[in-house]
């Protein structure tokens, strides 16, 4: 019987027996002895047994409660699958009791277990108990529900017992009862409160992968623009984040926040815009994200909340290699105060910012280092990097040097929920481990007070938060644990057997080290970083960028960006790309050649300014190559201050003085204040040329012109004075006398002088009227009251220019 249950499923044939016996025998005449007498030796049946068990496959899907008290029925319920090829009759689920388990090395070692192993599994507790199945057969599950009471299980004393469920059946290849599978948990059993409860600190996380991207809207409200709109997905009832705030909200847990996921929230609660494709679409979550801000504000309150630095930046990947790129670890400081003020304006609550918490709790001397750096003296490490060379598990708080307060988390507990808690079984049998190993630690010390810490994984699934939450409500009696808030647990009194070194960086994991941001990512901040600082500086509207991409910069270096490195590129690359598009908008205008007649002239040069706001702090430099040709203001280089506002463009006159012909090559550069570059060199040419004879033909033609229509313009005045002079009289009339007055009372005038023109064009042209003496030729001097001759006197000397001839 027992050599037939060695194989699964099969009955081992002759040959294979004679050669199993002949190797027996071969071992030992003793064991010989015993193969042809009696049963198999205890280890073979052990292991033909564990082959056996495994035919069926048991889960647990509830284990309630899950830390009973006296007076409780204990209720299992769960599934029995065949994964075997025949069918499986005559089955019972019996339910089996083993004995206290003296360590956590034990809860470990029996957790992994496989298969059954009589002895160490126990007993069922008989008929009473057990649920039956007639038949199962090939590939078909069953439910099953088990209760018990507590008194019933035999435990006699205070501890973590195994505790087994197994089917029992037959097979028609082995048609006798043996154990087919069989499902280990854990019961913790302590009837009263003990004296000397351990403290028991549970982080829970509140942090989300990077949403917001640099860019934000031109409007006066700056409408955020993200990455996508899946937190969306996380904030709604059943998401992520909605599960830990509904779930920790009725648990004794310290809140451990990212800011950035606040401001992130609280950005989605107003108008926002999500990028799609090359644009970018309204945001429609406003509302959801309106309730979890409302509830989580709800369940902060009264509590312990501890903020992480701004975007819960990756100390370990600063440490190990930000901080050989200058100026990455300054962003701690800020990062930390912004946290401050992040969480009190969004939440209403004063937080703790003095604790840093690297990944896994994760250090070496240099992430200590660095994670102290910013003002933080607590750093929240993990047993599994702090190690206790001890058969207890000590306080977690100890103190490493420097004034720095290592808070050792548990490993065991941190990690007891990262596994797949979607089954209902990985989560039923994780929180009876986790319950079984806060007993023992109570137990391995029971007259003495401690203090634990649990720090789970950063971004716990709705499933594991479930999980998390189940454990916690498994403690709710206070029987061996008690809350304590991080603060606390943080200044509880050291073990003095605990260690205080902190590990060497050799020790630091490599798995972790492989996953940290890269030392190009550093030098992508510091790129941005700098392009921001010369850009700010003439902004007038300054903190409309600073902000938002000060902030980019922070997400940058987030933790989430762990084991996403193509992910974290793309958001670096399209932070600096958009940065630099913004320092684009002000910038010179292309300039073409220009050509310089003449010693001296004046130089335009255009900046223009497409940002929605002003420009100030900027100087345009304009530099002559060749100065012994073209100077500028007399030197080489002439600087103007610039000042431009939002959306317009400025005309920049330069003066320059030419002293010889040439090409001169000119160079326009604009410059902040401290004498930084801004933007790109704009370069053209200056040809400077002579004046030439046919410019000075034209300019001499020019002003010749002018100089005869002065002449002419100075003689027609001397020619009116003139006939002024020969209308008023005759020799000898006193040309200042009043003429004689008319019958009227008016002055008499000659009618011909007055307005005959034949007379006056005449007079214009008599010779010697220029200088007001009459012709020499006339014999008879005219008098004013002669007749008008119908002809002038005839002379045979050329007619004057301008003068009238009749023929």
């Amino acid at each position: 019987m027992a050599e037939a249950a060695d194989f699964q499923g099969t009955r081992p044939s002759p040959a294979r027996r004679w050669l199993r016996r002949t190797a027996s025998v071969v071992a030992g005449l003793p064991l010989f002895a015993g193969l042809l007498s009696g049963p198999v030796a205890p280890s073979a049946h052990a292991d033909a047994k564990a082959a056996g068990s495994r035919t069926v496959d048991v889960s647990l899907d509830t284990f309630s409660p899950s830390a009973p008290m006296d007076g409780d029925t204990l209720t299992i319920t769960g599934t029995v699958t065949n994964d075997g090829k025949e069918t499986v009759t005559g089955g019972a689920v019996d339910l089996r009791v083993g004995s206290p388990l003296p360590n956590r090395g034990a809860i470990d070692e029996v957790a992994e277990r496989k298969g059954f192993t009589p002895g160490s599994d126990g007993t069922d507790l008989g008929d009473a108990y057990t649920y039956k199945i007639p038949a199962l057969p090939a590939g078909i599950t069953e439910d099953f529900t088990l209760s018990v009471p507590v008194d019933k299980l035999g435990l006699d004393e205070e501890g973590v017992y195994q505790l087994g469920v197994s089917l029992t059946g037959r097979t028609p290849s082995e048609p006798y009862d043996q154990v087919l599978g069989i499902e280990r948990t854990f019961l913790p059993w302590q009837s009263d409160a003990t004296e000397k409860k351990t403290g028991l600190t549970y982080l829970w996380p509140l942090i989300s992968s990077t949403r917001l991207s640099a860019v934000t809207g031109s409007d006066d409200q700056q409408t955020p623009v993200f990455e996508n709109d899946d937190l969306a997905a996380e904030l709604a009832p059943g998401g992520r984040l909605e599960r830990l705030v509904a779930l920790g909200a009725e648990l004794p847990v310290t809140w451990v926040i990212d800011p950035d996921l606040l401001a992130t929230v609280e950005a989605m609660t107003r108008s926002y815009r999500v990028k799609d494709g090359e644009a970018d679409v309204p945001g429609r979550n406003q509302a959801v994200a309106r309730q979890w801000l409302s509830s989580l504000d709800k369940a902060v309150q009264g509590g312990k909340v501890v903020a992480l630095p701004y975007a819960d930046p990756d100390l370990a990947s600063l440490a190990h290699r930000g901080k050989d790129i200058s100026g990455s670890l300054s962003h701690l400081q800020p990062a930390t105060e912004l946290a401050e003020t992040t969480v009190e304006t969004i939440l209403h609550v004063k937080p703790s910012v003095d604790f840093a918490w690297p990944v896994d709790g994760a250090i070496d001397p240099s992430v200590v280092d660095v994670a102290t750096s910013a003002g933080a003296d607590k750093v929240i490490a993990r047993s599994d990097s702090v190690r206790d060379d001890l058969s207890y598990t000590p306080t977690a708080a100890r103190p490493i040097g420097g004034g720095t307060t290592a808070v050792v988390a548990d490993e065991a507990l941190s990690t007891a929920f990262t596994g797949d808690m979607t089954k209902a079984e990985d989560s039923t049998l994780a929180v009876q481990r986790f319950l079984a190993h806060t007993l023992t630690v109570t137990q391995q010390q029971p007259g003495k007070q401690r203090s634990i810490v649990v720090a789970p994984q950063r971004m716990p699934t709705a499933a594991q938060a479930q999980s998390m939450a189940s454990a916690l409500r498994g403690l709710s009696a206070q029987r061996w644990t008690q809350p304590v808030d991080l603060v606390t647990a943080a200044g509880a009194k050291p073990d003095p057997r605990a260690t205080t070194k902190v590990p060497g960086s050799a020790r630091y994991p490599q798995k972790l080290r492989r996953q940290e941001l890269p030392l190009q990512a550093f030098q992508d901040m510091k790129a941005t970083q700098e392009t921001l600082d010369n850009f700010k500086v003439i902004l007038t509207a300054a903190y409309r960028v600073v902000t938002p991409v000060g902030n980019a910069i922070n997400r940058e270096m987030s933790t989430s960006w762990r084991g996403r490195p193509q992910s974290a590129a793309v958001y670096r690359q399209g932070v600096l790309t958009h940065l630099k598009s913004l320092t684009t908008e002000v910038k010179l205008i292309d300039k073409s050649d220009l050509t310089l007649s003449g010693r001296s002239a004046t130089i335009p040069v255009t900046v223009q300014n497409k940002l929605l706001q002003g420009v100030d702090h900027l100087v345009l430099r304009l530099r002559s190559t060749k100065p012994t040709r073209l100077k500028l203001n007399g030197d080489t280089v002439s600087e103007l201050p610039v000042r431009i506002e939002g959306g317009h463009s400025q005309s920049v006159k330069f003066t320059a003085s030419a002293a010889a012909n040439g090409p001169v090559p000119m160079t326009a550069q604009l410059y902040t204040e401290d004498g930084r570059p801004y933007g790109k060199p704009m370069s053209f040419t200056v040809k400077v040329s002579e004046i030439t004879p046919t410019v000075m033909l034209v300019i001499a033609g020019g002003v010749l012109l002018l100089v005869l229509a002065g002449i002419r313009m100075y003689t027609q005045r001397k020619r009116a004075a003139a006939r002024d002079a020969a209308a008023g009289g005759g020799p000898g009339t006193d040309p200042t006398a009043a003429p004689e007055a008319g019958p009227d009372g008016t002055p008499d005038q000659d009618p011909k002088a007055a307005g005959e023109p034949a007379a006056e064009a005449a007079a214009e042209q008599a010779p010697g009227a220029e200088d007001g003496t009459a012709a020499a030729d006339d014999d008879d001097p005219e008098q004013p009251s002669d007749p008008t001759p119908d002809t002038g006197a005839q002379s045979r000397d050329p007619s004057g220019p301008g003068e009238k001839v009749d023929r």
